[in-house]
């Protein structure tokens, strides 16, 4: 794909040059800003792919390339709207304020990892969802019950690419703007649904075009230029905030890593094409564009990322050192009730629990 040539919202080029000029709000104390909660959320993802490879998490889909997006949406978004993320979203949630030690317990097995707490601000945010665009349909329930509400909040849902070729993506989008609710959508388009290209999966120039069969308003951003992203973001939600209606943004990247853990990328993609899309990632980006600014400096990037790692260290150690969930767990927070069926199976697995803790495993 010619990135270059594709016509989308930028401000920042891959060479860290300014395209258009920059919007009011992006001072250099900002964009310092995000261009650390990249770093730091990229060290956690080198961290957590470490920790599936040692057997101390489950499988992992590292978000590797689209830093820009999810702490757009996440620094994006205000503490009452509510956010219903997809598999990949770490830095998004993260940037709402949920710990990234919930997202360790997420894919080490720990059903407490979805569990944001009734008691925090944040805790209207859905858990992740691994099913593809089924948290389409689920966002537009919850923006239908907050236009309902009138209280001048927005639900924001992401998917990848490749969702947007399931009947409930394209559902959503109808019911968006048939309703006319308050409800933004984020497709993080990184070319590559697992082994399927962007280039088979759908006929249209962009992915945003798929708006206008749904009557709302499609705009294509460069997903690995942290100043777009935010800027659309952020004039959507206001959009959608003043009563005016859903939009879809297309956020062009590209996954640098594998799809999870479990995956391995170099049987369907060429090695000269990652090379290439390395060149167009995020951080170095910003980092580029800041250090010519004289707002950072390669040792202030050392002293950062030592921080960062300091950071992330204390992360796993808390992780590492949960006491396990019960295991009655996986029947607790799967259903609402239990047949008589299900109770005998719940009360199998804490009797076997029991015995395994007392020695007995028999």
């Amino acid at each position: 794909m010619n990135v270059l040539a594709m016509p989308m919202h930028r401000f920042i080029d891959h060479r860290g040059k300014l395209v258009n000029p920059l919007p009011e709000w992006a001072d250099l104390t900002t964009l310092k800003g995000f261009y650390c909660d990249m770093v730091l959320t990229r060290t956690y993802d080198n961290k957590a792919v470490a920790l599936q490879r040692t057997g101390k998490l489950g499988t992992y889909p590292s978000h590797l390339g689209s830093e820009a997006i999810g702490i757009a949406v996440g620094r994006a978004l205000k503490k009452s709207d509510v956010f219903i993320p997809y598999y990949r979203d770490l830095p998004a949630l993260w940037a709402r304020g949920i710990g990234m030690e919930k997202n360790l317990q997420y894919w080490g097995g720990d059903e407490r990892g979805s569990d944001f707490s009734p008691d925090d601000a944040h805790c209207r945010d859905l858990p992740f969802c691994v099913p593809i665009a089924t948290q389409c349909t689920h966002a537009v329930g919850v923006a239908a019950a907050l236009k309902i509400q009138g209280n001048h909040q927005v639900a924001l849902v992401t998917c990848g690419d490749g969702a947007t070729s399931k009947g409930d993506f394209l559902e959503s989008l109808n019911c968006a703007g048939a309703w006319n609710i308050p409800l933004v959508f984020v497709i993080n388009n990184n070319q590559w649904a697992i082994s399927v290209p962007r280039s088979i999966q759908c006929g249209a120039e962009l992915l945003s075009d798929k708006a206008k069969g749904a009557g709302i308003e499609g705009i294509t951003v460069d997903g690995n230029d942290i100043v777009a992203m935010f800027d659309i973001v952020a004039k959507s939600l206001d959009h959608a905030r003043k009563g005016k209606g859903a939009t879809l943004i297309e956020a062009v990247s590209y996954r640098l890593s594998d799809h999870t853990t479990a995956d391995d990328a170099t049987r369907y993609r060429s090695e000269d094409e990652l090379k290439q899309a390395w060149e167009y990632e995020p951080i170095i980006r910003l980092k580029t564009f800041l250090i010519e600014q004289g707002a950072w400096s390669e040792q202030d990037d050392l002293n950062w990322l030592a921080h960062c790692k300091d950071v992330i260290e204390k992360v796993v150690e808390k992780y590492l050192d949960m006491t396990p969930q019960a295991p009655e767990s996986a029947f607790d927070f799967l259903y609402e009730e239990l047949s008589e069926d299900l109770l005998s199976q719940r009360d199998a697995i804490i009797n076997k629990a029991m015995r395994m803790q007392g020695g007995n495993h028999g």
